[in-house]
């Protein structure tokens, strides 16, 4: 009889645990928080290899504008810096990361197009880039109808050189990198005449100490690429916070400071703070 007694109470302690186990946790696979903020972490994806956007440091720090943007939106969903878990979110894994639950938000150059609509809510646009080419600075490539028989490089899962191809020049030979610190390797030592992305992410690496006088933008605007915040598909709540953090971020003159924090050393044009949900086609 006793043997029976103790195991009903051990029974009645681990139903218990499974109950709380089910009821907390984080386990939720929405990237680490609950859709009303303020959980002990939030998983946000960046890139980690922009310049200016979204750059991993040798100290281990994170710095660039779409650091500073999701800092500033994470802050009013409830969350501290030091509860942020930043993680690497590669281009042609953006939808995949936010239907799996990896991440809850995805700040990383993230154009908002119909196609990525079909998969993944966007919040913004926070920041209105336009596709340009990153030539050497002796190049005589001036226009995008000059990539016709030369080798251009984007990053595999951007659309940007298929962009190209498709508008300007059919003859081009796309050559895909994993990153964009590839893509720039390959610039440099001539395995490619051209690196094609957004503007923004071309003036950060042309900004950078070891580049200086290297290369240059060719100064196009071959497209309207609307960054936007990425968030799971059917979480309109989070959208709607985050488009609410983000007009906040403009009006009380955050937004602007870092604006001048990220690209005022590369001496970037940037465009206004575009308008939470109006995209420029």
């Amino acid at each position: 009889m006793k043997l029976r007694k103790v195991t009903a109470a051990s029974a009645a302690v681990f139903a218990l645990a499974l109950t709380a186990t089910a009821c907390g946790g984080d386990d939720s696979g929405d990237g680490g928080s609950s859709s009303s903020g303020g959980g002990e972490k939030i998983k946000i994806g960046i890139k980690y290899d922009q310049p200016g956007l979204g750059l991993k440091t040798p100290d281990g720090s994170f710095s660039g504008f779409d650091v500073d943007v999701a800092t500033y939106v994470a802050k009013e969903l409830g969350y501290e810096p030091n509860q942020i878990e930043w993680v690497e979110t590669k281009s042609a894994d953006r939808e995949n990361a936010l239907s799996r639950g990896d991440v809850k938000l995805i700040a990383a150059t993230y154009s908002i197009t119909d196609e990525r609509k079909q998969k993944v809510d966007f919040a913004g646009p926070y920041l209105l880039a336009h596709q340009d080419l990153l030539v050497k600075a002796d190049s005589d490539i001036t226009e995008a109808t000059d990539l016709n028989d030369k080798k251009l490089c984007s990053v595999t899962g951007s659309t940007s050189a298929q962009n190209v191809k498709n508008d300007f020049a059919p003859k081009a030979q796309l050559s895909n990198r994993g990153g964009y610190s590839e893509c720039l390797s390959a610039l440099q030592s001539g395995q490619v005449d051209a690196l094609t992305t957004d503007d923004s992410i071309l003036a950060g690496y042309a900004a950078q100490d070891q580049y200086k006088g290297k290369f240059k933008l060719a100064g196009l605007k071959l497209s309207n690429e609307n960054y936007g915040i990425g968030v799971k598909k059917g979480d309109t709540e989070t959208v709607n916070k985050v488009n609410a953090a983000l007009e906040k971020m403009v009006s009380d003159g955050s937004w602007e400071k870092a604006v001048e924090d990220n690209f005022g050393p590369a001496n970037y044009k940037n465009e206004p703070a575009p308008k939470i949900g109006q995209l420029v086609k």
